[in-house]
């Protein structure tokens, strides 16, 4: 049996910092972690409102809500700017900043200064694009594609480049500071083939950002320098390329999608194995996996040019854009094989989590039909894209989100959400996403064109069963917001460890005090080695230092009620 050793601490229980910590420069990572957070749940609130009214502007095939077609590209190109840039990417950066040191086992990040700075670009960049609302907004799409975006956009345009910008060097800057965060400050006793999959995710995904993200910076530069320095990079009738832009865009903009899935997937890892109680299935396959869609992931950018590029070059990205499912392809049948016959505690974590699997499986095999060109050729910029799109990344993402924030938000706040609130707003999430993006699939076939207000009117019961689906989506996140505000002020106090999970972040108080932890925890041996006597004694050792909320869930049948979670009872 392994030895135990579980930091001691002098106080059960600790408070949260003020709430004017939240809206200060601080160089702790737990509050810079929040600020991540709320300040991307804001702009999930924005950009869904946005949503809705593109809905409800797409219920009828005229022109209704909006003055014209112009203001309806405006709509679109903003929501989603904040959706990819205000948003998911942020909302990681909330969970990585917050998570990685507690579960390494450290006291802050490497360098916590620049941790900060990388958070204080993201508000004023999120000023500089919604503002383009006051001097004619960008309306080139979040692509930004020239000559819409150098010579029919507004000066908007101009202040949306340079809030992207701001975001992508918030992104770089972060990204190097979990490398090195990550790869330097693992305590003795965590080999990197012991480190949690969710820091594993992180890692390939900073590794992405910082391989990429230059390379936006560079395409914004010549753009900015197109719009306002009378160059002609993008101008065809100057020597310019529209093209080139093309090529830069997308060989950051396709690897980000995978810095918006790749901690989405480790979230997974987590939750998975501790609501099953079961070892996770894989361990070393999972983290080489994350590895590999890093590497693969910058081989497959001009699929998104299939009807632009070079006959010679298609089949090469076809295939390459085939092969980055494989390692996605382990990582799926490494959490089946993980649930399997496992103890599952249907929490709304481990529903939200379950849920990705499903609709990420949908929006992989949809990506690999997109892989295929004459298919591609047929339903390219059409809603069979949107719903592709929207099932990868509403599909993963944001229920991985849900998922981490149900599973994480104890450890944060030092109470649990409502799990009475969590399965309602996960039911009205599921069904409101499947019956929104999954009929675009056949509008698309149909020949519904992405991207316009104006429709052929037979397409319209498709659009209205659409918007129907999309408004139920919006209302899920009342839900959510109202379970938070509730749970804040009246939920069941958690303790250290509700969920009974191995991994350093829950060897420490809930919320954790500013140092982290008051001695340097030792991990334990496998942290996800649940069912093993040596587990249930550290586990145990755990509760014996901070307490447990709660009795065991005396309604889980087979095995060691030591290894059940605590009952949700009490909501």
């Amino acid at each position: 049996m392994a030895t135990i050793s579980v930091p001691i601490g002098e106080r059960q229980t600790q408070s949260l910092p003020h709430w004017t910590e939240y809206f200060r420069w601080s160089v702790d990572h737990k509050i810079i972690g929040v600020q991540y957070g709320v300040t991307a749940l804001f702009f999930f609130i924005v950009g869904g409102a946005l949503a809705m009214l593109i809905r409800w502007e797409l219920l009828t095939p005229a022109l209704d809500l909006m003055a014209s077609g112009q203001a309806y590209n405006q709509l679109f190109t903003i929501h989603g700017t904040i959706m990819i840039f205000l948003f998911v990417i942020p909302m990681w950066g909330a969970f990585g900043n917050y998570l990685v040191p507690l579960q390494l086992g450290a006291g802050d990040m490497a360098f916590p200064w620049l941790n900060a700075f990388a958070f204080w670009l993201i508000p004023p960049a999120g000023i500089l694009v919604i503002m383009g609302y006051f001097v004619g907004q960008a309306e080139a799409g979040w692509t930004a594609y020239p000559p819409l975006s150098t010579l029919f956009s507004g000066d908007g345009q101009t202040l949306w480049a340079m809030g992207a910008h701001l975001l992508g060097i918030s992104s770089i800057l972060g990204a190097i500071n979990f490398i090195v965060t990550i790869l330097n400050m693992r305590p003795e006793g965590m080999s990197i083939w012991k480190m949690p999959l969710y820091c594993w995710a992180q890692l390939a995904m900073s590794i992405i950002a910082v391989m990429a993200t230059p390379f936006l910076a560079g395409a914004l530069t010549l753009l900015l320098l197109d719009r306002v320095g009378g160059t002609s990079f993008f101008d065809a009738t100057q020597g310019g390329d529209v093209l080139l832009w093309q090529n830069v865009f997308w060989f950051y903009s396709h690897p980000a999608v995978y810095i918006m899935i790749l901690p989405g997937m480790g979230v997974l890892s987590e939750v998975l194995s501790t609501h099953s109680r079961k070892p996770i299935f894989g361990y070393r396959m999972i983290a080489l996996s994350s590895m590999a869609i890093a590497i693969v992931g910058f081989f497959v950018w001009a699929h998104h040019m299939f009807t632009s590029l070079q006959p010679e070059l298609r089949i090469p990205f076809m295939i390459t854009t085939v092969i980055i499912a494989v390692p996605t392809g382990i990582k799926i049948f490494s959490w089946i094989g993980t649930v399997w016959g496992g103890k599952i505690h249907f929490t709304s974590a481990m529903l939200f989590s379950l849920g990705f699997l499903s609709m990420f499986v949908i929006g992989g095999i949809s990506g690999v039909m997109l892989a295929a060109i004459p298919f591609n050729y047929q339903v390219h910029d059409t809603y069979f894209v949107v719903s592709h799109f929207h099932f990868v990344l509403f599909g993963g993402s944001v229920f991985a989100v849900y998922s981490g924030l149900y599973h994480w938000f104890p450890k944060v706040t030092g109470r649990m959400l409502n799990e009475t609130m969590g399965r309602v707003h996960f039911v009205l999430t599921y069904l409101g996403f499947f019956f929104t993006f999954f009929p675009m699939h056949m509008a698309g076939m149909l020949g519904m064109p992405r991207r316009v207000a104006v429709y052929s009117p037979e397409l319209q019961p498709w659009n209205v069963v659409i918007s129907i689906f999309a408004f139920i989506l919006g209302i899920s996140t009342f839900v959510f917001i109202f379970n938070i505000f509730w749970s804040l002020a009246r939920g069941r106090r958690a303790g250290a460890n509700p969920w009974r999970a191995l991994t350093l972040e829950w060897a420490t108080t809930s919320p954790p005090p500013p140092w982290n932890f008051d001695e340097p925890p030792i991990p334990f041996e496998d942290p996800y080695g649940y069912g093993t006597e040596a587990a249930t004694a550290y586990l145990d050792a755990i509760d014996r230092t901070f307490g447990i909320p709660e009795p065991p869930n005396p309604s889980v049948s087979g095995g060691d009620q030591a290894d059940a979670l605590p009952s949700p009872a009490g909501d």
